[in-house]
């Protein structure tokens, strides 16, 4: 399973980043080897609006199942959604990617029905 997190830094030991579409990286998982893509989401740090779609954009082809992140709001959810892609909020609370992920495999962390923020949050 490849599991995306929206990350503070490069590598399973930096912190869960709250915001999906503004988060300073995004890491790709993969749950059997641990193995890690690193995507670089700097370019939607300052966007006025549409990061959290773009973001998602950019996942959206790398064969993602689920994103864990601290909030995804409506128009990043619908995105994902279409794409496949099941979301789980509240990530951030475990700490590190490493811990997230673990959490999600230990079904500590639930997907989630919708949004869990408003637009451009």
């Amino acid at each position: 399973m490849k599991i995306a997190v929206s990350a503070r830094g490069r590598d399973l030991d930096a912190d869960v980043d709250p915001r999906f579409g503004r988060a300073s990286y995004i890491l790709i998982v993969d749950s059997d080897t641990w193995e890690v893509e690193v995507l670089d989401n700097s370019e939607n740090l300052n966007a006025l609006k549409g990061a959290g779609i773009q973001a998602a954009a950019n996942i959206g082809g790398k064969g993602v199942d689920v994103l864990l992140t601290g909030h995804c709001g409506p128009n990043a959810f619908k995105a994902l959604k279409a794409g496949h892609v099941l979301v789980a909020n509240n990530a951030e609370a475990e700490g590190t990617v490493r811990k997230a992920v673990q959490a999600y495999l230990d079904g500590r962390l639930p997907v989630a029905d919708e949004a869990d923020v408003e637009g451009q949050w």
